[in-house]
C-alpha cells in the first residue's frame, strides 16, 4: 500500500542557495571588472571532521562564485595568541573583506576573545557583539548566516511574517536569538522557547512560523505542528543508525505543515550562500560601491 502524499511544500534550500549563488557570481563578475574582487579568509584550527567538510564546502562555493579565498588551517595545538595574531593580521589585510573563524575552537583557545578580535566591519558571520547589538536595534550591518538563510526560506515559502505567530525553539547566540530578532523586526509576534519552557507542545501549536534550533533529534513531534504552519528545521542530528535527522519529526509534521525544510538539504546550504552574500556586501561597502 502506498503512503499518503505529504501535504507540505518542501522548501528546497539546496536549489534556493544555488540560485542565490548564481546571482552573486554575476554581481562579482561585474565588480571584478571594476577592480573589486571580494575576499574571504577562513581560519580553521584542528582536525574536526565536520568543520573540515564545512570549510571545504565554503571554499568551493567561494571559488565557484569568483571570490578570492584565504584559507588558514592551523594545527590543533595552536596557541590562542597565535590565532589572535592571525586574526589581527587579517583585519589589516586590504584584500580580505570577510573573516570567518570556524567554531568550535580547541579548548586552549578562548573563543570569545577571538570573536571579539575580529573587525566588526569584516565579521561576515555576524557573531561580533557589535553586530548582534545592531541587529537588535533593527539596524544590522551583517546578519548571522543561518538566521539570514532562514528568513530567505520563509520568503521562498511565500509567507509574510507581519502579524504572524512565530515560535523559535532554541536560544543560542548563533541561531535562536538572531532569528527571533529578525522575525520581530519583520513584525511577527515572537515566542522563544528553550529547555525550561513549560508545556512546549502547546506553545509550538500556536506557531504560524516554527523555527526549530534546539539540537535534539525529533524533539518536536509532528502532532504538535499547527495545520498550515511554515516549519524551518535547523537541527542536524545523527541517529543510532547513522542517518541524519532534524529537530522535527519530519514525516508527521509534513502531513500538517504548509511548508517545511528537509534535513539535510534545507537550512544547511543557505548558510553558505548567505555567507557569500555578506562577504559581497562587505566588499562593496569597503570599496564605496
Amino acid at each position: 500500500m502506498l503512503a499518503a502524499p505529504m501535504a507540505a511544500k518542501v522548501l528546497d534550500g539546496k536549489a534556493l542557495a544555488a540560485r542565490i549563488r548564481a546571482q552573486l557570481a554575476n554581481e562579482v563578475k561585474g565588480l571584478t571588472l571594476r577592480g573589486v574582487q571580494p575576499g574571504l579568509a577562513v581560519v580553521l584550527v584542528g582536525e574536526d571532521p565536520a568543520s573540515q567538510i564545512y570549510v571545504r564546502n565554503k571554499t568551493k562555493a567561494c571559488q565557484e562564485a569568483g571570490f578570492k579565498t584565504f584559507d588558514h588551517h592551523l594545527p590543533a595545538d595552536t596557541s590562542g595568541l597565535r590565532v589572535l595574531e592571525l586574526v589581527t593580521a587579517l583585519n589589516a589585510n586590504r584584500d580580505v573583506d570577510g573573516i570567518l573563524v570556524q567554531l568550535p575552537l580547541p579548548r586552549q583557545i578562548d573563543s570569545k576573545k577571538v570573536l571579539l578580535t575580529v573587525d566588526p566591519a569584516k565579521d561576515v558571520d555576524g557573531f561580533h557583539p557589535e553586530n548582534l547589538g545592531r541587529l537588535l536595534m533593527g539596524e544590522p550591518r551583517f546578519v548571522a548566516c543561518t538566521p539570514f538563510g532562514i528568513m530567505k526560506l520563509i520568503e521562498e515559502a511565500g509567507v509574510d511574517p507581519r502579524g504572524a505567530s512565530a515560535v523559535v525553539v532554541g536560544r543560542s547566540n548563533i541561531v535562536g536569538k538572531p532569528v527571533a530578532a529578525l522575525l520581530l523586526n519583520a513584525d511577527a509576534t515572537v515566542t522563544v522557547c528553550h529547555s525550561k519552557t513549560r508545556d512546549l507542545p502547546s506553545v509550538v501549536a500556536t506557531a504560524d512560523i516554527l523555527v526549530a534550533a534546539i539540537g535534539r533529534a525529533e524533539l518536536i513531534r509532528g502532532a504538535w505542528v499547527k495545520a498550515g504552519a511554515t516549519v524551518i528545521d535547523v537541527g542536524m542530528n545523527r541517529k543510532a543508525d547513522g542517518k541524519l535527522t532534524g529537530d522535527v519529526e519530519y514525516a508527521a509534521a509534513a502531513d500538517r505543515a504548509g511548508a517545511i525544510t528537509p534535513v539535510p538539504g534545507g537550512v544547511g546550504p543557505m548558510t553558505i550562500a548567505m555567507l557569500l552574500a555578506n562577504t559581497l556586501t562587505s566588499a562593496k561597502r569597503r570599496a564605496g560601491v
